[in-house]
């Protein structure tokens, strides 16, 4: 009983997707697992936690991904048909080891063995089929997660991505204008809302919304969109600034070097921003999923050392 309740705190912490509440998160599944061994849930509670600690730039993905692998691989010893452990062990399939045929495998096994557990959906269409430019199959997994669990800001916010992945932008803001009617400060609605908004055209409402998002917290990825918004618009001073800013943010979150290269293509230093990109690599950035679909990319895609870049990730086909 007592892991149980502990279980809990650790899933309302998990909810929240802030980095302090991640680790807070963690801490909870730990004592769970203190007081039960083999409490299977508790394991893949810690597996998810890591997948998500580099997502809201709280640990590097080297140091996250082999420990979410370990906690989801643990509760499958213990539990077989975890379809919450079978979406962790997908994720680092897919966002760190660039293995795609065994991702799409747990992410089938998770859905096998729990249809009906949302977020299995949610991130097999975000975080696979939208990645692969498989729109349509992403937005129905995505629209079945909502189906599942139509409160949930984070599936609500993830389906406008998922249509500004796809170029279609006036329902990304449609969508992505519910979710915050939902909750105001959920700052990753505005977060996506101010790209969606940038890539219509509409870069004045974009910067907006990213301002929004910026002063509910300090996510270095708003920073990136900021400096990259500054950057289309000719004001390469205030772009520059952002570059600034991003390694000042470095010293007290995980700042990744494809926020720079977001920046860099802003400014169309397309030298400095596939050199950004390339180091991704070697840092393992997780980020590095995006290259196939994300709009930042689209000036960068006829260039050779683009498309080997897609190529080393996975995504060339």
């Amino acid at each position: 009983m007592v892991a149980y309740q502990l279980y809990l705190k650790g899933r309302f912490y998990k909810n929240k997707r802030t980095g302090e509440a991640l680790k807070t998160a963690l801490g909870y599944f730990q004592q769970a697992i203190s007081r039960d061994p083999t409490y299977a849930l508790a394991y893949a509670g810690i597996a998810d936690s890591y997948v998500l600690l580099p997502v809201y730039r709280a640990l590097s993905a080297k140091e996250a991904f082999p420990k979410t692998k370990a906690a989801a691989l643990r509760a499958l010893q213990i539990d077989e048909q975890l379809a919450e452990a079978h979406t962790a062990l997908a994720q680092t399939y897919f966002m760190f080891d660039w293995d795609h045929v065994s991702a799409e495998k747990s992410f089938h096994r998770a859905i096998e063995v729990n249809p009906n557990y949302a977020t299995t959906h949610h991130r097999y269409g975000l975080g696979y089929l939208s990645l692969h430019a498989r729109f349509d199959e992403a937005t129905a997994e995505i629209k079945r997660a909502l189906e599942l669990d139509p409160l949930s800001l984070i599936i609500n916010a993830h389906l406008g991505w998922t249509y500004s992945f796809a170029r279609h932008y006036d329902p990304a803001i449609e969508q992505l204008q519910k979710t915050i009617e939902m909750d105001q400060n959920f700052y990753i609605a505005h977060y996506h809302l101010g790209v969606a908004y940038i890539f219509k055209g509409e870069i004045s409402k974009g910067m907006e919304e990213l301002r929004q998002a910026w002063r509910l917290d300090d996510d270095p990825q708003i920073l990136a969109a900021l400096g990259y918004a500054y950057g289309i618009s000719g004001n390469s001073e205030e772009a520059e600034q952002t570059l600034v800013q991003l390694d000042e943010l470095s010293s007290k979150r995980v700042v990744s070097l494809y926020d720079f290269a977001i920046i860099y293509a802003g400014l169309g230093d397309k030298e400095k921003a596939l050199g950004f990109l390339q180091w991704c690599l070697e840092q393992r950035a997780w980020s590095l999923v995006f290259l196939k679909v994300d709009p930042f990319w689209d000036n960068l895609r006829d260039d050779a050392r683009f498309v080997e870049l897609l190529k080393t990730v996975g995504l060339a086909s």
